[in-house]
């Protein structure tokens, strides 16, 4: 069940793995403090609201269905997976065992 949407990471998801990237919100704040990289990498471990790159062929094959596809955004446990910076566009991207997806978020 490998599907893909639109990778530009460089990063290929395999067997339960699915690749997320850290959900942007539509109106970012802007602040005055300057924040240290490896704080701003830590709270992308705390994100738990994500969007999903591409599923691994082995995600959910023992589920009737899957339990997102590619351009969901879901909810995954807090400090799940691993982060990655992708090789091909350098952006931030984190790994996660199929199972650490729980839930998928409708818009309403």
């Amino acid at each position: 069940m490998e599907s893909s949407l639109n990778n530009q990471s460089g990063l290929r998801p395999k067997g339960h793995a699915v690749l997320v990237k850290p959900f942007e919100e539509v109106q970012k704040k802007t602040s005055l403090i300057a924040i240290p990289q490896h704080v701003k990498d830590r709270q992308l471990l705390l994100e738990d609201k994500v969007t999903v790159i591409e599923v691994g062929p082995m995600a959910w094959h023992d589920e009737k269905e899957p339990r997102a596809v590619p351009g969901d955004v879901v909810l995954i446990s807090q400090f799940a997976g691993h982060m990655a910076v992708g090789p091909k566009d350098g952006q931030q991207y984190r790994m996660v065992n199929a199972r650490d997806i729980f839930a998928v978020v409708e818009e309403n």
